[in-house]
């Protein structure tokens, strides 16, 4: 299976911080953050495998500052590394002021997709192809975290 390169799953996603999803005190709920990280990081996994991809699992995630009403967020998803049927993707997540011009930086995360056929049975993916020292980092740390990953669900399993 020929690979595809870690820009061709590049995906970004935006939306306007509105008061139907924040909380009292006008902040985004962090719920709703972490829909628009799903929904990113699915546009790249499907990118990528061309097919049919459901989320198996998020790493943590943290807060770093909060999202006002009337902001603007911007996700930035890709595939860091490809594991058979499974791959993990990565997303960060921007906010700005659209008054100031502002940028700040408000959450990262990791999540693991699998893609799958008509009867929900895991396919191959093809494997991606880093291309610049960034894309090395990632998929270097991706294969570290999997493997963290799969320590811990065997530590879990009686």
């Amino acid at each position: 299976m020929e690979g595809r390169r870690v820009s061709e799953s590049a995906a970004e996603y935006s939306e306007l911080a509105l008061p139907n999803d924040a909380n009292m005190i006008g902040n985004l709920l962090g719920g709703k953050i972490m829909h628009l990280v799903d929904l990113a990081a699915a546009i790249s996994a499907t990118r990528h495998a061309r097919n049919v991809c459901v989320t198996a699992s998020v790493d943590h995630m943290e807060f770093l500052r909060p999202v006002k009403i009337g902001q603007w967020v911007r996700l930035r998803a890709s595939v860091n590394r490809v594991f058979r049927t499974s791959m993990e993707v990565g997303v960060k997540v921007w906010v700005e002021d659209l008054i100031t011009g502002v940028q700040q930086h408000v959450s990262s995360a990791y999540l693991t997709f699998v893609a799958i056929d008509a009867n929900g049975r895991g396919v191959s993916v093809a494997p991606v192809i880093p291309e610049t020292d960034d894309e090395n980092r990632r998929y270097i740390k991706a294969g570290e975290r999997r493997a963290y990953r799969l320590s811990q669900r065997k530590k879990d399993t009686p």
